[in-house]
């Protein structure tokens, strides 16, 4: 038995410009790269920074990233995980806590399931055609689409909640427009469709 550590913990912080992100499964975000003046890293993130991470940042943004370091020696292997994710010149701040600004209108939610059997019921093709939908109306800075974790409706899926409380399950995309008209348009053009 070797007297030495296998693994040593420490404390890091890099300064580089954001390349991209890392989604696994097509649709879990990960971790991001960072290009700094040693190279690109790959920076796992911890699970409170990934739900408050926007997708949209800009590549090219400076970031300061702040964690924990594992080196393990047997594997000669570097693993580094985000605990805070600062924009470096104040444009963005990713903490625990959504940054706090005084917004104009107060930001609405749209909570969708993201959990397999929902994704794999077309959910991943509705968030994205939901997110289009908003941005083509120009609502993508008033209202938000918040993952959550299991809705109980697992057969029914994919689940929506509005921000209203309204639950819709087996939501298609061809549906999207019709649900945003009517909780976000002035009135909607088309009947009200009957959701189960």
């Amino acid at each position: 038995m070797s007297m030495y550590p296998s693994v040593e913990i420490s404390e890091f912080s890099l300064e580089g410009r954001f390349l991209d992100f890392v989604i696994k499964d097509g649709y879990k975000l990960k971790g991001l790269i960072l290009s700094t003046a040693d190279g690109e890293h790959y920076v796992k993130l911890a699970k409170h920074l990934r739900a408050a991470f926007d997708l949209r940042l800009p590549r090219g943004t400076w970031l300061q990233v702040m964690g924990t370091k594992k080196h393990h020696y047997k594997k000669d292997q570097v693993t580094l995980k985000a605990e805070k994710v600062v924009a470096a010149s104040s444009q963005i701040t990713v903490t625990e806590q959504p940054p706090t600004q005084t917004p104009k209108v107060k930001k609405q939610n749209i909570l969708m399931c993201q959990k397999s059997d929902c994704m794999k019921r077309g959910g991943k093709t509705l968030c994205q055609v939901l997110k289009s939908e908003l941005s083509d109306r120009g609502l993508q800075d008033q209202v938000n689409i918040k993952a959550t974790g299991c809705m109980k409706q697992c057969k029914a899926g994919p689940n929506i909640v509005m921000p209203d409380k309204t639950r819709y399950t087996k939501v298609k995309p061809s549906q999207v427009a019709i649900l945003v008209d009517k909780h976000f348009g002035e009135e909607a053009q088309v009947a009200s469709p009957k959701f189960t």
